[in-house]
């Protein structure tokens, strides 16, 4: 173990291994070090079993029950193989739906083929898996300095959801300049063409935009914080929330996001999701309604009765999976042509800042929720190393041809029901998600699972004491979140007066219009910008003295009715 001089915060933090004690002969996979304590634990009972009830994980529970709760697991605490295993299979479970969303989206955005799609799903889950594994938050390594690389917290990371509103953007962008080719019928209905080279152009422009984040996890922690206060990243989470259940959930529910919800009166997306699929259907047909809600259904069920192992997988358990899928790939199986797409940066850019507040607040519960301090050194060390650990990661996934993967809030939830935040789980999970590949039919799905992003949001959002400065700075942004998410083509004429721009100007005209278009991006800029120049102790002093006079209004009014009584 190295320890940095002066830090005696040394018995709730993870080891922090240097890059050159990292040997495989002195460290085991399941985090014990030395041959000894390896084979105890996989030849005797006690390593295996332990003295855990899995009665409580794995029987069904009723609402108004009350059972005894298994003692908590902290970090590095002795964990049975079969329980690591368990919580391990648990923490996939609860990633799955949010890993494999994305890539559907994707390729339903850019009318890709079924196969690329089940390699854009795979190689999602081999991603997050890898990233883990080889480049994992779970664990903490110094870098260079005070710097460290990973939170050393049961830390998971996934596909951005900040990455698919702005995707969207940036992909109905290039069918309209032409970039990705379309036709249009004689009654104006547009039909996209497959175009596997826009999500090249998109994984090359998040790879050099990862270093944005990269450069960012050097500032200090409390910098970023007074930068990115709850205010911020709470808009910012609940407008990402948000825009994804009307974009992409509540359609998908209605049959397909591809065009069909148009309903056109001719070509392949008549019916959903295309006229010359199995059980087509015009959108929002009753059946498709159905099947949403039986899957929404499902997890409230699930939810209720289920037992702390289902509840975990409760959105797993409203899916429907179909045997399509290989029974194994690998990544680079399917190869997309690398490039950088100009009108793409800014927008990437402002995503990539999105994925650092959200790694602040989802390292933050992850702390909690293991029972771990949230301030002083040590947790400021874990931002840091979970920032920089983010922007590597995005480099690194874009090499994977996966979108950036960044900090999952979701597996915060398992670790309270569980009770176990070990990070020998966490390397379970690794291996699960690489040896999962599944192809699903979501449903209902993804608008429980986009609804609960805005749900996170709210939460982070309770934190702010609501002064009038507050709500100043969130009106302002809602107006323009709000706004864009009801009016969606409000910004798309804003340059349409510019005679004959140049092709830079026009890249970024394109570039300005997407950010506009993106509610999420748009409303935390306001927010970002408005906390950044209203002055806090003016507005705070008005509003303390309206709550006095709020206070004296109340006791006159009390007063006045015990008179008239």
């Amino acid at each position: 173990m190295c320890l940095r001089q002066n830090d005696k915060s040394w018995v709730n933090r993870s080891p922090i291994i240097p890059w050159t004690l990292l040997d495989a002969d002195q460290h085991s996979v399941f985090g014990s070090p030395g041959t000894t304590v390896v084979r105890q634990k996989v030849t005797t009972k006690h390593g295996w079993l332990g003295d855990y009830d899995y009665r409580w994980l794995c029987l069904p529970s009723l609402p108004t029950a009350r059972r005894k709760q298994p003692p908590f697991f902290g970090i590095d605490d002795e964990l049975p193989l079969v329980l690591a295993m368990t919580s391990g299979l648990q923490h996939a479970l609860a990633m799955l739906a949010g890993l494999i969303a994305p890539p559907i989206i994707f390729a339903s955005s850019l009318m890709l083929d079924p196969a690329t799609s089940s390699y854009m799903i795979s190689a999602s889950l081999i991603g997050s898996g890898t990233r883990h594994s080889k480049f994992s938050p779970i664990v903490t390594l110094q870098v260079v300095g005070g710097y460290y690389l990973g939170t050393g917290l049961l830390s998971v990371v996934g596909t951005s959801f900040a990455t698919l509103s702005t995707a969207n953007a940036i992909f109905n962008m290039m069918y309209a300049n032409g970039t990705c080719p379309s036709t249009t019928a004689m009654d104006g209905t547009i039909t996209r063409s497959p175009c596997p080279d826009a999500y090249g152009m998109l994984l090359g422009t998040s790879l050099i935009c990862a270093f944005l984040e990269i450069g960012l996890s050097f500032l200090p922690p409390r910098v970023l914080q007074r930068i990115f206060p709850p205010m911020v990243t709470g808009t910012v989470i609940l407008m990402i929330g948000a825009s994804l259940v009307g974009s992409s959930g509540i359609l998908d529910w209605g049959g397909g996001s591809n065009g069909c919800q148009a309903r056109p009166t001719s070509g392949i997306y008549q019916l959903c999701p295309t006229v010359g699929s199995p059980h087509a259907l015009p959108w929002g047909s009753p059946q498709f309604i159905g099947l949403g809600f039986l899957s929404f259904v499902s997890i409230i069920l699930t939810e209720l009765f289920g037992s702390p192992f289902l509840k975990n997988a409760s959105i797993i358990v409203g899916l429907r999976t179909i045997t399509s899928a290989p029974a194994i790939t690998f990544l680079w199986v399917h190869r997309f042509k690398i490039n950088v797409y100009p009108p793409a940066i800014l927008p990437m850019l402002a995503v990539y800042v999105s994925t650092t507040m959200e790694a602040i607040g989802d390292i933050t519960a992850s702390a909690e929720v293991s029972r771990i301090p949230v301030e002083g050194k040590d947790f400021d060390s874990r931002i840091q190393g979970g920032v920089l650990s983010d922007g590597i990661g995005g480099f690194i996934s874009a090499l994977f041809t996966v979108t950036p993967l960044s900090v999952f809030a979701q597996n915060n939830g398992v670790i309270s029901v569980t009770r176990c935040a070990n990070r020998t789980a966490g390397r379970w999970c690794c291996a699960f998600l690489i040896i999962f590949v599944p192809n699903p039919v979501l449903g209902g799905v993804t608008t429980f699972l986009f609804a609960s992003v805005a749900v996170s949001g709210l939460r982070v959002l309770s934190y702010v004491k609501y002064t009038r400065r507050d709500r100043f700075i969130l009106a302002a942004a809602l107006s323009f979140g709000i706004g864009d998410l009801l009016v969606p083509d409000i910004f798309t004429y804003l340059f349409d007066g510019v005679d004959n721009p140049s092709k830079g100007l026009q890249g970024l005209f394109e570039s300005i219009t997407i950010v506009l278009s993106t509610p999420f991006l748009v409303s935390g800029i306001v927010a970002l910008v408005l906390n950044l120049i209203l002055p806090q102790d003016m507005l705070q002093q008005d509003e303390d003295k309206e709550d006095v006079e709020v206070t004296q209004d109340l006791e006159i009014q009390v007063l006045e009715q015990e008179r008239m009584m």
